[in-house]
């Protein structure tokens, strides 16, 4: 059956397909209303010397009608909550082997060292723990009874409004930079009991399949595991986003990734479709005078602040780029010196090298060497690390382990340079967090946190300035009449 307004089920929307994939290309997986689909008929491209490739879907299999509810839509909370339990526990185990070979595929094709990525999948598990998605629900939500049917209640005039947290249709167009937002993506949107099809991102084909797969298992075509669809395509392929974001299909767009992915999703949004934009960000830190009470103390801080700073290589949003130090040029130099080497250091979210520095990059980098007056560059370009001193921030975006410090009079200062683009402040000392954390928000800022715990996002909270949950679903009333 041809879907109304998709494209016939004859013409190929997805990528150029060969009659059959070449030996050579890598296959991978696609999950279509929870069926898991392998092949590499479509060729996608070469992605770090790995030709890849992807099976055979038509756009009419990525919509279902509206007047079909979502596979999930009755079933109750407790349920899918047990259903993510059991996928956590096999996920932890690897029981299918799927998370080994989706490693492996990752490892092949991503930029990042091997050993973040290890360690990153031995922590997807924790994202499907059952305490952890009840207070996601709990606390965002309400409580489950407002996913699991109409919740009564009476308004201030006495009539009684009826509410349900109703399950959503969503497109998710995902960032690979981080497996964790795979894992946490899947379980969010289980727990909406919504349907939903997922954009897989280019640098990681393989995360998302791996655990829909997993869930398969586990759950064989429980209406949970049948909501999801995942499949690659090209972002800003106009002939199949035009085809497929429409009202008619999903009431919502959820967009992570950078500024040209938002702005792309922006065109598409109208009335009955709404984007949910995690947008692109950056973060920042903010060091007291209290840093330099002692050698011991500024290592101390130092160290926290390399933590946030390499928090995926420095790829994330949360990992910061600028560290402003209360206090004189000489201690900008004196707090530059003790990071430099803990920038070096590997961690589970860090390797000892970063990619090396860019030739643009470098340049620009070359240029502050030449005004040794304005700006100290100490480091080197091998990716291990580098600090930038200077008196304002440097007007590029430092990235592969690169930090600017800039020395500021008081935390005060240090907040003007705050705004709606920055997501996450490290805090230090922690005491000191009450004193900037009202005029932060002011500015824009999403998290305010004790410096070395950027990367430990809890989950029930707000994301982004939002609660995820609370805007994934579709809120409706069941309202009395007036006599």
């Amino acid at each position: 059956m041809v879907v109304e307004g998709a494209v016939h089920s004859g013409v190929q929307g997805l990528g150029s397909t060969d009659v059959g994939a070449p030996p050579d290309r890598l296959a991978t997986w696609a999950v279509v209303h929870g069926e898991p689909r392998c092949g590499a008929e479509v060729e996608l491209g070469v992605v770090q010397g790995v030709a890849l490739g992807r099976p055979r879907v038509t756009l009419d299999e990525l919509v279902a009608r509206r007047a079909q509810p979502g596979p999930a839509f009755d079933v109750t909370t407790a349920e899918i909550i047990e259903v993510l339990a059991a996928t956590g526990e096999a996920v932890r185990r690897d029981d299918f082997g799927y998370l080994a070979e989706s490693l492996s595929g990752l490892a092949a094709t991503s930029s990042l060292d091997s050993s973040i990525l290890s360690n990153a999948y031995e922590d997807l598990w924790r994202a499907f723990e059952p305490e952890r998605a009840a207070f996601q629900v709990e606390n965002e939500l309400g409580g489950a009874h407002f996913l699991d049917g109409w919740h009564p209640r009476a308004g201030h005039d006495g009539r009684v409004t009826a509410v349900r947290a109703f399950p959503p249709r969503l497109v998710h167009v995902l960032a690979g930079n981080s497996p964790g937002l795979a894992a946490s993506s899947l379980v969010r949107s289980a727990l909406t009991k919504g349907v939903h099809l997922v954009k897989l991102p280019s640098n990681d084909l393989f995360t998302t399949p791996a655990l829909l797969r997993t869930m398969a298992r586990v759950a064989p075509d429980h209406p949970a595991v049948r909501s999801f669809t995942a499949v690659y395509w090209r972002g800003g392929d106009a002939e199949v986003e035009s085809a497929l974001f429409r009202p008619q299909f999903f009431d919502k767009l959820v967009a992570w990734g950078g500024e040209g992915t938002i702005r792309n999703a922006v065109q598409y949004v109208g009335p009955g479709f709404e984007l949910v934009s995690f947008d692109p960000k950056n973060s920042i830190s903010i060091v007291g005078r209290e840093a330099f009470a002692s050698d011991e103390i500024l290592a101390e801080a130092a160290a926290a602040a390399a933590v946030d700073a390499t928090l995926f290589n420095q790829d994330a949003c949360v990992s910061s780029r600028f560290q402003f130090v209360e206090g004189s040029t000489e201690d900008a130099d004196r707090f530059a010196d003790a990071l430099l080497p803990e920038l070096a250091l590997p961690r589970r979210s860090a390797s000892v090298r970063a990619s090396v520095v860019p030739a643009e990059l470098r340049d620009e980098i070359d240029a502050l060497r030449s005004m040794p007056t304005l700006f100290r560059v100490v480091g080197a370009y091998d990716g291990t690390g580098m600090v930038i001193r200077s008196d304002e921030p440097v007007d590029f975006h430092p990235n592969g382990k690169i930090v600017n410090v800039i020395p500021v009079e008081s935390l005060a200062d240090a907040v003007s340079f705050a705004d709606v683009s920055t997501q996450t402040v490290g805090v230090y000392p922690a005491a000191r967090k009450a004193e900037v954390r009202d005029a932060l928000a002011s500015a824009g800022v999403q998290r305010v946190v004790e410096l070395g715990a950027a990367g430990q996002m809890p989950p029930g909270f707000p994301h982004d300035g939002f609660l995820p949950l609370h805007r994934l679903v579709r809120w409706v009333n069941d309202e009395e009449g007036t006599e």
